[in-house]
C-alpha cells in the first residue's frame, strides 16, 4: 500500500521539479529576428558608443552601469532594431525591441534564462509596449502592467524599452 503511493509522490516531484525548465530556451534566433523585421534585407550594423555625454542616462534607465561601452542596432530609414540583454534576477534575457519614429512598434524577449518569469515572452505582456515613447525624465509615457511572479523579467524588459527609446532618440538627433 505504501509503495503505490511513494512511486506517486516520486513521480509527482519530478513533474514539479522539471515544470518551469520549459521557461528557459531560445524563442527566436537574433539573426532570425532581423531577417523578420528588415523582411530578409538586413541593413549593415551600426554602433552607439556609451560616452562621457550619455553614460549617466543609459546609467539612470538601467539603475546600473553598462555592460558594454558600445551598443550595435540596425536602422533603415526612421525604423531602428535593437537587439540587447538585461538580468532578470540573475541571468541575462535578450530582447529585441524595433523602434519606429520614437515609437516602439515591436518588443520580442529572444531567449530567455531565467527560471522565473518567462510570462514575459507573450504577446499579452509585449504588445503593451507598442506605441510607447519616453518622456524628458526618460520614463516610458504608458503604463506597463507586471506580471505576478514575474516582476524582475518584467523590470527588465521596462529597462531595455526605455533604453532602445533613448538611444533611438540619441542616433536620430546627431544626424
Amino acid at each position: 500500500m505504501r509503495w503505490p503511493l511513494l512511486f506517486a509522490l516520486v513521480i509527482y516531484a519530478l513533474i514539479l521539479s522539471g515544470s518551469h525548465v520549459y521557461a528557459r530556451g531560445v524563442y527566436q534566433e537574433p539573426e532570425a529576428f532581423l531577417q523578420e523585421t528588415f523582411a530578409n534585407d538586413v541593413p549593415k550594423a551600426e554602433v552607439v558608443w556609451v560616452t562621457r555625454s550619455i553614460r549617466p542616462v543609459v546609467e539612470k534607465i538601467l539603475g546600473h552601469k553598462p555592460n558594454a561601452l558600445r551598443i550595435r542596432y540596425w536602422r533603415r530609414e526612421s525604423r531602428s532594431a535593437w537587439i540587447m540583454e538585461e538580468i532578470g534576477k540573475e541571468k541575462p534575457i535578450t530582447t529585441g525591441i524595433v523602434v519606429r519614429d520614437g515609437n516602439i512598434e515591436r518588443v520580442k524577449v529572444l531567449v530567455f534564462r531565467e527560471s522565473r518569469g518567462w510570462e514575459v515572452r507573450h504577446d499579452f505582456f509585449t504588445d503593451q509596449f507598442k506605441g510607447a515613447t519616453i518622456k524628458s525624465d526618460y520614463l516610458l509615457d504608458k503604463p506597463i502592467d507586471g506580471i505576478s511572479g514575474a516582476t524582475l523579467s518584467v523590470r527588465a524588459l521596462r529597462k531595455l524599452a526605455r533604453l532602445a527609446l533613448f538611444l533611438d532618440q540619441h542616433v536620430r538627433t546627431k544626424e
